[in-house]
């Protein structure tokens, strides 16, 4: 694979990166205390060589929550570590976004401070969701979770002020950019979808309406990064704990136009199939994409070499984001480029735990496996 545009440098809004192989965002649940530590850095440094590391989803506040082990940027300790393994990352040589979170209805009130309800843009519950609690034994686990409220109108600006401080606080921390997370059937993407959005006030009905709150997000972030450092992740197409939408091209077409005035630097769509069968885009989705944004176009899902390299001599896509194959093999983008062999990650360790099935993975020296 030596000689493909999958290990050739791009310019990403004005961030430089030396290759195309992006590293996904990976909830992997191991900070206990929403405080990224020691073992994070050596997590993050070790993937040093990625075109880009997009961070795990990140809380922007402690009502955001719907996962317990993952981290926040909300507090001067959260900042304080996220700084550390940023510097980490540097030291490498390597380029860092964090990838800003709100679960909205993907939530339970063992989760939610003082025991509140969730919050959403309507009061549906998502059927079949699961967040991750920790019971009172000390257990951690799935749960199913709770009926949201719906937020009042007066309520959604406070929202959009917390993702401009966590903007704030990301930048004080030196990422090098900053990813809204506006997939997964998470907050913004339930105000996008009409399936989990039923409002009649300004922020519901219509494709307009619908996208306003997460737009407003992209503008308040901007405002302290720049458009040029600022990315959004999109799942038109998924469904996924309750989730459906009976407009999702449309809604995708108007939002890459919408983000093409701004004058963002990517869109990132993902083509999950982790949530029991594949998501696939309609014939022609990327093209018409293409068409409307002119900034950087991630595609991530179920993505190899091969299929990495299609997207990108067909123009469809400038980037490709691995996941999964990231967590077994830190050092993807050469074991790509020369061919090696990939490791199969332990799905048992994905979530929670310590080093085992995160920061023990071997890498390749001279062309074989050597522990990390």
């Amino acid at each position: 694979m030596t000689d493909t545009t999958l290990f050739t440098p791009f310019q990403l809004g004005s961030l430089s990166l030396p290759n195309r192989v992006i590293m996904a965002p990976l909830t992997r649940a191991r900070t206990p205390d929403s405080v990224p530590g020691k073992l994070q850095q050596v997590y993050y440094e070790q993937r040093a060589g990625a075109g880009l590391i997009i961070s795990e989803a990140t809380n922007i506040s402690p009502t955001a929550r719907g996962y317990v082990y993952t981290p926040g940027i909300w507090t001067d300790e959260q900042e304080a570590g996220w700084r550390q393994v940023v510097d980490a990352v540097h030291a490498k040589g390597g380029r860092i976004a964090l990838q800003l979170w709100h679960v909205g209805r993907v939530s339970h009130e063992m989760v939610q401070p003082d025991g509140q309800q969730p919050v959403a843009p309507s009061a549906l519950k998502g059927e079949g969701a699961q967040c991750f609690v920790e019971f009172e034994d000390g257990t951690a686990g799935r749960h199913p979770t709770s009926t949201p409220r719906a937020l009042e109108t007066d309520e959604i600006p406070r929202i959009v002020e917390d993702y401009r401080q966590a903007a704030v606080r990301a930048k004080r921390a030196g990422f090098d950019m900053l990813e809204v997370h506006a997939a997964n059937a998470y907050l913004l993407n339930q105000f996008l979808a009409t399936g989990t959005n039923r409002r009649t006030d300004r922020y519901g009905g219509s494709i307009e309406n619908r996208a306003r709150f997460p737009l407003e997000v992209i503008d308040a972030v901007t405002e302290v990064f720049g458009a040029d450092r600022v990315g959004i992740r999109l799942t038109p197409f998924i469904e996924i704990f309750g989730l459906s939408d009976d407009e999702p091209e449309a809604m995708a077409f108007y939002l890459a136009e919408q983000l093409e005035r701004r004058g963002l630097a990517y869109i990132h769509l993902n083509e999950p199939n982790w949530a029991g069968g594949d998501t696939t885009f309609p014939e022609g989705f990327r093209e018409r994409m293409r068409e409307r944004f002119s900034g950087g176009l991630i595609y991530c899902g179920h993505y190899d070499a091969e299929r990495a390299q299609q997207r990108l001599a067909e123009n469809t896509a400038d980037l490709i984001a691995f996941g999964r194959p990231f967590i077994a093999n830190p050092d993807l983008p050469e074991r790509l480029r020369t061919g090696a062999a990939l490791h199969e990650p332990d799905q048992d360790t994905f979530y929670g735990g310590n080093e085992q099935g995160y920061t023990d993975y071997p890498f390749l020296d001279n062309g074989h496996d050597q522990t990390a």
